[in-house]
């Protein structure tokens, strides 16, 4: 029993020590695309956190957003995160969507007062906003 007790503490202590030399490595990165999507996945999770408690947030739009928050957080995944590349793809797919719905379902302005990142990367993933048609005289 011991064994395995210490197995399991450096087994975390392994994966919290990765999870740091990442968060290192991260903010090394020079401004750009890959700086981004390093920063996607925790602005993702602040962003949640911040709808989940505005009250100006429908609750069809909250339970998207806690449900993309959920499937982040969540270690079952369709594309195992071991795989380079394309393992966190499932999880910014599944934000993605659902900031998306939550987009048409929030004011934009809301949205972008809680994202903590550059906010053209927020705003290509929702797209241009709909405009209303324009009177005809």
């Amino acid at each position: 029993m011991r064994q395995w007790l210490i197995g399991l503490a450096v087994g975390v202590g392994l994966l919290l020590a990765s999870w740091g030399l990442l968060i290192v490595l991260a903010r090394r990165l020079p401004p750009g695309i890959l700086r981004d999507l390093a920063a996607f996945i925790p602005d993702c999770v602040t962003t949640v956190r911040k709808l989940r408690k505005d009250s100006r947030v429908p609750r069809r739009a909250k339970i998207a957003v806690i449900v993309a928050g959920v499937w982040v957080a969540s270690p079952i995944d369709l594309i195992p995160e071991f795989i380079p590349v394309i393992g966190p793809l499932d999880d910014i797919v599944v934000v993605a969507l659902a900031l998306r719905y939550a987009g048409r379902q929030v004011p934009r302005e809301v949205l972008l007062e809680a994202w903590p990142g550059d906010p053209r990367l927020l705003e290509r993933l929702l797209g241009r906003p709909k405009r209303s048609p324009e009177p005809v005289d």
